[in-house]
């Protein structure tokens, strides 16, 4: 226990730069005292004292605003930013070094007795305010942009964005904790900016074929004159 928590004190130092001290962390951080009680809340869980293992939770919910269910399996290196609303399903599963933002869900779409909560892979980053919802698998270093609603598998090394959700960059693996995920490509911007482009491009063909529809009709008014004046002459013979 006491190792844990000394490896949880480390995660906060390595990925909040507010921190200034252990007493701040272990009096004021959130996040961490969410650990704290999910830790003792899986294991009663996990002995077959489930009752015990649901009211721990809901105390550590009631303290931290953050809710995670004691049958869920977190690894190790799991950061909780701020954390507020944040929702951790009884079958989630949760890879090494991830880190979550609040708002963020990792919600169920069945009411079935079975797994239906998303699989997080290594090292993944999850925006505020993000849902990832369903019993499929976000992969290794992705990447998951704030207020995302994700309901399908994302590949490893993936950023997603929107709602729903959808890739936008793939095969960019990072080198350790990447915590700047705001810096996402926006495709709805890159959508309109592209049928921008597309105007422009039919607003000049449009002007290339008035000035050749110009052309002709004078062509055509150059051609009836002379039509007229051969007329005139066949008349005066």
């Amino acid at each position: 226990m006491f190792s844990q928590l000394k490896e949880d004190l480390k995660v906060v130092f390595e990925r909040d730069p507010a921190v200034r001290g252990v007493f701040e962390i272990i009096f004021c951080y959130p996040g961490f005292h969410a650990m704290f009680f999910y830790r003792i809340s899986h294991w009663l869980w996990n002995n077959k004292m489930k009752f015990l293992g649901r009211l721990v939770s809901h105390f550590g919910r009631f303290l931290t605003g953050i809710e995670i269910h004691p049958g869920a399996t977190i690894g190790r290196g799991f950061f909780i930013d701020h954390g507020m609303g944040v929702v951790i399903g009884e079958t989630a599963e949760i890879g090494e070094n991830c880190t979550l933002y609040h708002g963020v869900t990792l919600g169920g779409t069945s009411w079935a007795k079975e797994k239906r909560h998303p699989t997080l892979g290594n090292n993944v980053i999850i925006g505020s305010g993000a849902k990832i919802l369903g019993p499929f698998k976000v992969g290794d270093d992705s990447k998951i942009g704030s207020n995302s609603v994700v309901v399908k598998e994302v590949p490893a090394t993936a950023t997603v964005v929107g709602i729903p959700g959808r890739v936008v960059l793939s095969g960019e693996k990072r080198i350790g904790v990447d915590l700047e995920h705001d810096k996402l490509p926006d495709p709805v911007a890159k959508a309109v900016s592209c049928v921008f482009d597309q105007i422009h491009r039919l607003e000049d063909k449009v002007a290339e074929l008035q000035s050749e529809q110009k052309q002709l009709k004078h062509q055509l008014a150059q051609y009836e004159k002379l039509e007229q004046a051969e007329q005139l002459k066949e008349e005066a013979v």
